[in-house]
């Protein structure tokens, strides 16, 4: 069963990951599903150790930049707990 989520991202990259997506007769959703899909196979400690980092800067053709907001856990516990609903 597919669901819907709602993400952001500069413009660029997605430009750049919607044409990797087409030459590779994908679309960007299962690009993307299949990027988490790598993430979510193992228990990574840091985003540095995921299999894809070196690929995803060669898509991005630049560094990468994670932006992540400090929260307190039970913000975050809450936040999943909401979304469950």
């Amino acid at each position: 069963m597919d669901t819907k989520i709602t993400l952001s991202f500069n413009e660029e990259v997605i430009s750049k990951a919607k044409k990797f997506a087409d030459s590779h007769d994908i679309s960007l959703s299962r690009l993307t599903e299949f990027l988490y899909r790598k993430i979510t196979s193992r228990h990574y400690q840091s985003l540095e150790e995921l299999p894809m980092t070196e690929w995803i800067n060669k898509l991005a053709e630049g560094e990468t930049e994670y932006h992540t907001k400090s929260r307190p856990r039970k913000a975050l516990k809450n936040e999943y707990f909401k979304s469950r609903k």
